[in-house]
């Protein structure tokens, strides 16, 4: 389980593998010691476990493994040596949830279809992204609700049929890959666990 907060970029090292499985290199800020073999760690929204850490200047890299399931459904299939990753930690009993409930479980793949800026203060400008949604998770995204895009808890501003848009503040854009995102990327959605329950709930009693 994460909240969508980003606790740090990391950069893909290698990609090895080809056909239903890959395994993806990632160097990373965390120390070494503090992640376990199996642990969870959040990459751009999946929910990735590690199969082998080794200490490296600055940090560590560590290695994933993705399955047919996960490049069908989400952006890794598309990583390269190079890419930038963001990444959490999975959350430890009395952590802070400062985002939302985020299980790691992309649902599909919105497109940023429009960039904007908002407002220029003394940090920076804030930047509003209009996305489109698959037709079948429109249902899920309500104004002033939680999405996850690239693994970042983000507030729904509007939403006009299957787009919608969320503000970036300068933060935001500075600790995550945000500040690199441009019209026609495509990012990991994962709709608000509760708003997924909710509609499930009421398809059943329909």
């Amino acid at each position: 389980m994460f909240t969508g907060l980003v606790s740090d970029v990391g950069t893909v090292v290698s990609v090895a593998g080809e056909g239903d499985l890959r395994r993806i290199a990632i160097r990373a800020s965390y120390d070494p010691a503090g992640i376990a073999l199996g642990a969870s760690i959040a990459c751009s929204g999946p929910c990735l476990t590690a199969v082998s850490v080794e200490p490296a200047e600055g940090g560590c890299v560590f290695a994933v493994d993705a399955a047919a399931e996960t490049l069908a459904r989400t952006t890794v299939g598309s990583w390269t040596a190079g890419a930038r990753i963001n990444l959490e930690r999975s959350l430890k009993v009395g952590d802070e949830l400062g985002g939302h409930l985020v299980t790691g479980h992309v649902d599909g793949l919105a497109e940023i279809v429009e960039r904007t800026s908002v407002t220029a203060g003394a940090w920076g400008p804030s930047e509003r992204f209009t996305l489109q949604a698959p037709a079948g998770l429109k249902k899920f995204i309500a104004e002033k609700g939680s999405v996850c895009l690239d693994g970042t808890s983000l507030t729904v501003n509007v939403v006009q049929d299957d787009l919608f848009s969320v503000l970036l503040i300068p933060h935001t854009l500075q600790v995550t890959t945000w500040g690199a995102r441009r019209a026609g990327d495509r990012l990991n959605l994962e709709v608000d666990l509760i708003a997924r329950y909710a509609a499930r709930l009421a398809e059943a009693r329909a």
